[in-house]
């Protein structure tokens, strides 16, 4: 397998930390978001929305958005399962993962910001906004773990809930966002010692800055 993305992309992270989780190997092709590599034809033909990631995996195929990658890996290598549990469990996995995929990390990604600096936000008014989005969404999460037990999200074993809080946190620390959640930081602590996430960190990538 092929994986294109970039050591500080968050959604990059999540399907490194999967991959290493499910103990496959995977060459590495970097895609420099801050210089525009997402945009040039050669990589719009591996994803045509000029996003990382993209998994390359048999027969030439191309995957992208970092949820189906994870699926896709958790469907296709069953090992250290990413959705345990019963129909239940493995719906409330979900929840907390869609949380940040689809409610937090959206709204403060890199493109959205731009956006907002060119309708003409200042500095300071665009990292408001990521400070809020990330704040508003961790309450929520926090909320949404009340009454689960275990060093980790859901439990004793990482789970897809994990994969996607902790690059999230890394986005909370980058904007300055004060961490009030005991529940998150703790889980954070403990993904961070796990070796799946510990060797996937961003800054021990290849083409870390």
């Amino acid at each position: 397998m092929k994986l294109h993305g970039y050591f500080r992309s968050s959604a990059a992270w999540r399907v490194r930390i999967a991959l290493a989780l499910k103990g496959l190997d995977y060459d590495q092709v970097f895609v420099h978001l801050r210089h525009g590599d997402q945009r040039a034809p050669t990589y719009l033909k591996v994803n045509p929305q000029g996003l990382v990631p993209a998994l390359e995996v048999e027969d030439g195929a191309v995957l992208t958005q970092s949820l189906a990658i994870c699926e896709y890996l958790d469907e296709v290598y069953p090992q250290s399962p990413l959705l345990p549990g019963t129909a239940l469990a493995r719906a409330r996995i979900r929840a907390f993962a869609y949380a940040i995929a689809c409610e937090i990390h959206p709204l403060q990604n890199l493109r959205v910001l731009n956006r907002l600096k060119a309708l003409g936000q200042d500095e300071a008014g665009v990292r408001a906004w990521a400070q809020e989005t990330i704040a508003t969404g961790f309450d929520a999460c926090e909320a949404l773990l009340d009454g689960q037990a275990g060093p980790f999200c859901f439990g004793t074993e990482v789970t897809l809930a994990d994969i996607f809080l902790v690059p999230q946190m890394a986005n909370a620390r980058r904007f300055g966002v004060e961490l009030r959640w005991p529940r998150l930081t703790e889980i954070e602590a403990a993904c961070l010692r796990h070796p799946a996430f510990e060797a996937t960190r961003p800054e021990r990538q290849p083409d870390a800055e």
